[in-house]
């Protein structure tokens, strides 16, 4: 009878403590999921604040604030009639895919909602006032969203150089674009997939954090490829560095990568001038057609070096065949 009452007293501490380590468990896991919570409303938070400042540096309107979102009078639920009703979920995809931000400062879901309707049933807004009335472009869904009509992967062959008419300049604009989207989308769906101690893991965030500033720092190259108004030097470059890594000739990429970062300049080595004679060959330290791109602006040397990055990851995404031609 005791041994009975032994095991029973057992399997009751048993119990008890399996409780006691579930609850601890759900107790981290509503932790995680608030920090997780908080951090993409805080990034969602500098998304908006950059789509603001990029809308006022091109120009366009700037979206409307969340006190004119939630205000009861004027003209605020005019232009926001509802057509249906949209869960949370709907209504944030939605806005993604008309490139617009998800959450303004201080909105709340039904201000969000009002909003969504106010974009959605505006055809067109005024050109900052002078009268013109400027067509809303859709923005197209991706890591980086930009007007420019996407190709599917079958269209995405980089010719070897850049065509000279502007037909071609702007169907290639628009197979780098998808070139790059594809090779972000992948990055990212890697590193979604890693294991969760690898997620968490130093080299885990220092990975993921890279994948982002990449993301960040190439849509100033995207902004140029819908413009038309890039660099003829850096284009050749990028377009000889996308063909070859279609090919998965990567060191053959990263050789026109060096070509394009670094430059053929000569480097001043020791003492240039002595006396009244010129030594020979020093003009070429001041040909300006061989100094690297790299060193224009901050803008480009960030978009060059996340070109970079999507090569290191194209090769192990897309390993070459032949082993020579792989990135040390």
């Amino acid at each position: 009878m005791s041994m009975q009452v032994e095991l029973g007293w057992r399997h009751a501490q048993k119990r008890k403590l399996d409780e006691e380590e579930a609850a601890r468990r759900r107790e981290r896991e509503d932790k995680r999921r608030r920090l997780a919570e908080e951090s993409r409303r805080r990034r969602e938070e500098e998304e908006a604040a950059k789509e603001q400042e990029r809308r006022r540096r091109l120009g366009l309107p700037e979206v409307p604030s969340s006190n004119e979102e939630s205000g009861s009078g004027g003209d605020g639920g005019g232009d926001a009639t509802p057509g249906e009703e949209l869960s949370a979920d709907e209504v944030r995809s939605r806005l993604r895919e008309l490139g617009e931000p998800v959450t303004l400062f201080g909105e709340g879901e039904k201000a969000r909602l009002r909003r969504y309707w106010r974009l959605v049933n505006k055809d067109d807004t005024t050109d900052g006032g002078r009268g013109r009335a400027v067509q809303k472009q859709k923005l197209n869904d991706g890591p980086i969203p930009t007007t420019l009509e996407l190709v599917p992967e079958v269209e995405m062959k980089i010719p070897a150089t850049t065509p000279k008419d502007d037909a071609g300049k702007k169907f290639l604009f628009r197979q780098l674009a998808s070139y790059f989207t594809m090779v972000l989308k992948e990055w990212e769906a890697a590193l979604a997939h890693r294991d969760v101690s690898v997620k968490q893991s130093l080299q885990g965030r220092q990975a993921y954090n890279a994948m982002v500033q990449s993301r960040e720092n190439m849509k100033p190259l995207f902004r140029k490829f819908e413009k038309g108004d890039i660099d003829a030097g850096v284009l050749d470059h990028v377009v000889e560095i996308v063909h070859k890594a279609q090919l998965r000739r990567y060191v053959d990429a990263n050789d026109a990568y060096l070509r394009l970062s670094i430059g053929k300049a000569a480097w001043p080595i020791g003492v240039t001038m002595v006396g009244i004679h010129e030594r020979s060959a020093r003009e070429k330290l001041h040909q300006g057609d061989q100094q690297a791109h790299i060193l224009s602006d901050e803008s480009t040397r960030k978009y060059l070096q996340s070109i970079k990055r999507c090569l290191s990851f194209a090769q192990t995404r897309w390993p070459p065949d032949d082993q020579l031609q792989i990135m040390g």
